[in-house]
């Protein structure tokens, strides 16, 4: 069964590659920008899944702290605002999550965690990205779903991140960039399926074919709920 997947993002621009990735696996998308609150429950009403994406750094503000000038952040506030409802929303339902990259910080900050405002070693440059080496942890869901764990090269277009220091108490980290103890990606075990990552899978051709199988699993996930209406 066809499932509907809403993507978030600033512009239809900013979605195209995540819009790709999902159609090519049989789901059909809804872009989501920023909204008002009151119209989240019949914007949620007929997707299976949501994909929050990466693009623009989080305003500290949202976890309690003061912007720092040096970080060179771009905050989009009414993005940040409609999204940390839309993201509540999706987690009551136990609806499949999907959360890359800025989308993380995300799911981060929503249950409780906070964020280092700069990494400027994980940037893109001059629009091209960034690669390093991580450890996905054997025993986690996120190995279970690549069918493996171990090392692997990925993608990195980011500057903002997360170590242990800065986790949400309820989620578990579940791949880690090594040298830099940074966490590189996060699941939530009280959710059938709510999977983060940092890395960009969406760029398919810049990541390890092992996390394509995340862009699968999660339209499967959808699908499933789609069949259960």
């Amino acid at each position: 069964m066809t499932c509907l997947i809403g993507i978030t993002g600033a512009g239809e621009k900013d979605i195209r590659q995540y819009r790709r990735s999902l159609e090519k696996r049989g789901a059909s998308v809804r872009p989501i920008f920023s909204g008002k609150a009151e119209e989240i429950p019949q914007l949620m009403a007929p997707l299976d899944g949501i994909l929050f994406s990466g693009e623009g750094g989080l305003d500290p503000s949202e976890y309690g702290e003061i912007q720092d000038p040096t970080a060179n952040l771009k905050v989009h506030k009414n993005r940040d605002s409609f999204e940390i409802l839309l993201l509540k929303a999706a987690l009551d339902r136990d609806m499949p999550v999907l959360a890359i990259c800025r989308g993380m910080h995300l799911l981060n900050m929503v249950l409780g965690g906070r964020l280092i405002q700069d990494l400027p070693r994980h940037k893109e440059i001059h629009g091209e990205s960034a690669y390093h080496e991580i450890y996905v942890s054997p025993g986690s869901k996120l190995a279970a779903i690549m069918s493996r764990g171990g090392f692997l090269r990925v993608n990195s277009r980011h500057h903002q991140g997360l170590r242990n220091a800065q986790r949400a108490p309820l989620l578990l980290a579940s791949a880690y960039s090594l040298p830099y103890g940074l966490i590189e990606a996060l699941e939530s075990p009280a959710h059938q399926w709510v999977i983060a990552v940092q890395c960009h899978p969406e760029r398919e051709d810049e990541v390890h074919p092992s996390l394509l199988s995340v862009l699968q699993s999660f339209v499967e996930r959808a699908e499933e709920t789609a069949e259960r209406r």
